[in-house]
């Protein structure tokens, strides 16, 4: 299920990228945009991208000694981004990047198979718990660029991100509640994406995928929704624009 939304995201990005082509299809006659760009030591920009997440989850051994859920599923979601960007010029060729101010909003969601639903306290055969996020992200990169191109240039960036999740809810007491979420995560990610040069603007199409290394779940043995469940990783596809 996971490598056939890889590859929607993937094929999406390819269209994107045909989509911007006639900017650079005849580089030699094209008039370079914005000359100076790179050279500059800070650059500043405006970030905008939606995302498709889902948690990478393990069964705790309680699951296989029990016979009211059968199965559990990680579903997928989309969120959305929104950051702003800052961009340290080191080279020719490597950039550092952050965003100092960086919101995620993600809905991911678990499905359980019940075998004996509670119909008394609404429950069904099939149910769908959804776990609202609404992340502040503090990612640092490192950005590798290939030579430019008239007004076109491409590039990779990998590096590490510190997260925490206003909407976690570690501390909660109510007993009704799914499951609880620790609200510190970190983790690495990694993507593509190429620049497009206007004469007033860059334009930045980036796919990028993170992993989170944290176990965000704070299991709690008395939620039935919850003691089945080890550990929850975060797991984070997303396509962005950013305008620098």
């Amino acid at each position: 299920m996971q490598h056939l939304l890889r590859r929607k995201i993937a094929v999406g990005f390819f269209v994107m990228s045909c989509a911007f082509a006639p900017q650079f299809s005849h580089a030699q006659e094209t008039e370079i945009n914005l000359p100076d760009h790179d050279y500059r030591a800070v650059r500043f920009g405006i970030n905008v991208g939606a995302n498709r997440s889902h948690y990478n989850f393990g069964h705790h051994p309680l699951f296989l000694n029990q016979d009211s859920i059968n199965v559990i599923e990680s579903l997928n979601s989309t969120g959305i981004n929104l950051a702003w960007l800052v961009n340290f010029n080191l080279n020719n060729h490597f950039d550092i990047r952050t965003y100092p101010l960086s919101l995620v909003f993600t809905e991911k969601a678990f499905q359980y198979h019940l075998k004996h639903p509670n119909t008394v306290e609404g429950e069904d055969s099939l149910m769908t718990k959804k776990v609202q996020g609404i992340t502040l992200a503090f990612p640092i990169q490192l950005k590798f660029s290939s030579d430019r191109i008239a007004n076109f240039k491409v590039y990779m960036m990998g590096g590490l991100k510190v997260e925490y999740d206003m909407a976690a809810n570690a501390g909660a007491k109510n007993a009704e509640s799914l499951f609880k979420l620790k609200r510190f995560d970190y983790g690495v990610e990694a993507g593509i994406g190429f620049h497009i040069y206007f004469p007033v603007f860059v334009l930045t199409p980036e796919l990028k995928v993170g992993w989170g290394l944290n176990n965000v779940h704070s299991r709690d043995p008395a939620l039935k929704f919850s003691n089945t469940i080890d550990k929850i990783n975060a797991r984070t596809i997303s396509l962005s624009l950013t305008v620098e």
